[in-house]
């Protein structure tokens, strides 16, 4: 008597099995479009969303507010759209994804303050060209982690190299067997 055992070398929610993969991830271009359209959205909306929420409370809060809700929104955002993933991001992709959106504030924010400390009363100007230099080489820096560290799971990104994946050993069931643990 041979009881049967489930193959275990391919499971439904394996990478290799045809009927459940996962759209392909977009390329680097298309994922940077998408970087640029969904964050640039986003951001131009929340600086419409904190003047508005702070006729209620504070500037500085409905700023912190406005911020942490719109880094979530983003995350969920690349996650599904920009990096396609083909899933919501965990907690912990969104503390990366946070870590990296308060790299970006404090890059920006060493450049606006090198820039005072160079020149004690830049023009309007200036301090534009600086803010905007420095938001977008921190843009461009986060989008980086974020392709390369965060949302690489699930495809083979250039640092994780894919590991093979091996079968488990199907156990032997002999009849001797069956009968001492019935």
């Amino acid at each position: 008597m041979e009881l049967q055992t489930a193959d275990r070398t391919q499971s439904p929610s394996s990478p290799s099995s045809p009927s459940l993969s996962s759209p392909a991830a977009p390329g680097p271009l298309a994922s940077f479009v998408r970087f640029v359209v969904c964050g640039g959205g986003i951001g131009v909306l929340s600086s419409f969303a904190v003047p508005l929420v702070a006729m209620t409370m504070p500037w500085a809060v409905a700023n912190a507010v406005i911020t942490v809700a719109s880094t979530l929104l983003c995350t969920e955002l690349h996650a599904l759209f920009t990096f396609g993933t083909g899933r919501r991001p965990g907690w912990r992709r969104h503390l990366q994804s946070s870590g990296s959106a308060a790299a970006a504030y404090a890059v920006t924010c060493a450049a606006m303050f090198l820039l005072h400390a160079i020149q004690s009363a830049p023009g309007m100007l200036t301090e534009q060209a600086v803010y905007l230099t420095a938001s977008g080489l921190a843009g461009i820096g986060r989008f980086l982690v974020l392709r390369l560290f965060v949302f690489t799971s699930g495809r083979e990104g250039p640092l994780r190299p894919r590991r093979p994946v091996l079968p488990l050993p199907r156990p032997v069931l002999t009849q001797a067997a069956v009968a001492t643990t019935c």
